[in-house]
Order: C-alpha cells, then sequence, then structure tokens
C-alpha cells in the first residue's frame, strides 16, 4: 500500500514564489517515488493558489500518477472548495480542527506557513509523524527546521528527533526513504 504524505504550508502563495515551485515539486517527486499526496485540500478557484494547490498539481504532473493519488481533507462540508487537483476529496465539516486528521499522514512536509501550518506540525509532533520542514522560506517550517517541537523523546532509536529541515525537494525524499518506516507509531489515546 502506498504511504501517503501531508503536503502543508501557505494557503496563498503566487505561481512564481519559491514556496509554489517547492510545493510543485514536492508534490511532483512524491508520486514519482510511490508517494500520495494528501492536503487540508482547499482550492476550487479557477487559479491555482497556495501550497495545497501547487502540491496536487505537482503531483499530478507525475509520470507514476494514477487516479487516487491526491486527496484533500477539507474544512467544510462543500466538496466544491477542494483543490481541483484533487482525486479523493474528503469533506470533514470540523472547520481547523481537521488539521489533525492531515497532521496524521505517515509523514508531513511543510512548505512556509502560517498558524494552520503550526497546528499541523504540532498534531504530527504529539502523533509522532516524521516531520520536514524546508528552510529556505518564510514561515513554521523555518522556524522549526532542524529544532524539536517539546522535550519529548518520541522514538528510542531516533537519537536526534527533530523537524527535518532541508532546502531542496532530494533531501525530502532522502529523508522519507530512510525514515518513514521508523516514525511508524499511531497514535491510540492521550496519555
Amino acid at each position: 500500500m502506498k504511504k501517503i504524505v501531508a503536503v502543508i504550508g501557505d494557503r496563498h502563495c503566487s505561481p512564481n514564489e519559491l514556496k509554489a515551485k517547492l510545493a510543485y515539486e514536492v508534490g511532483c517527486a512524491l508520486v514519482d517515488n510511490g508517494f500520495r499526496v494528501l492536503t487540508g485540500g482547499m482550492g476550487g478557484g479557477e487559479t491555482d493558489d497556495g501550497v495545497m494547490d501547487f502540491a496536487m498539481k505537482g503531483a499530478r504532473s507525475s509520470n507514476r500518477y494514477s487516479d487516487g493519488d491526491t486527496i484533500a481533507v477539507i474544512p467544510g462540508f462543500a466538496p466544491e472548495q477542494a483543490s481541483r487537483y484533487a482525486d479523493i476529496v474528503i469533506p470533514t465539516g470540523l472547520d481547523v480542527y481537521r488539521n489533525c486528521i492531515t497532521a496524521n499522514a505517515d509523514a508531513v512536509i511543510a512548505i512556509g506557513g502560517g498558524a494552520g501550518t503550526l497546528c499541523e506540525m504540532a498534531f504530527a509532533w504529539s502523533l509522532g509523524r516524521l516531520i520536514i520542514g524546508f528552510n529556505n522560506v518564510e514561515g513554521w517550517s523555518a522556524l522549526l527546521a532542524g529544532k524539536p517541537i517539546d522535550h519529548r523523546k518520541r522514538y528510542k532509536n531516533v537519537p536526534d528527533d527533530c523537524v527535518y529541515g532541508i532546502d531542496n525537494v532530494d533531501d525530502a525524499i532522502k529523508i522519507l526513504h530512510n525514515n518513514i518506516e521508523i516514525y511508524n507509531k499511531r497514535h491510540s489515546r492521550i496519555r
């Protein structure tokens, strides 16, 4: 079964921004390497608008793309609010609370981001997920790259557990291949 990687970040960015370029390249590289792409799914407009749209558009550009490789977990009940690049739309009606669902993917890649991205990164940390953050763009991904989010020792076999800081897509894919099986705990309850 294909692993699912959440791509999170800025809700709005222009096509010529580095964040948009990175999101597109990440989406394509994930599918090229046998992963599915999950996002908070927003879009629904005539133009590409934000990390979520660009990541799913990139995923669909992969030569290995197949139906079902892009998943949108949207905050409202209206599926038409989802990115037009989403194959599977999950309209949760949970508003920002759906961030926990997004963060529970097999791994999370953050590209910039504001408060929503910070929330998703914190949930991913609490849920024991692998987190990768681009350190070359403005936002929470850069602010947390290379740092643990809190004092917890989440995995005994990961001595330097942190948000893995990167500045290119190739490093993201290497970290995924080397670590996704290690970050395998699943949340069962609040302890």
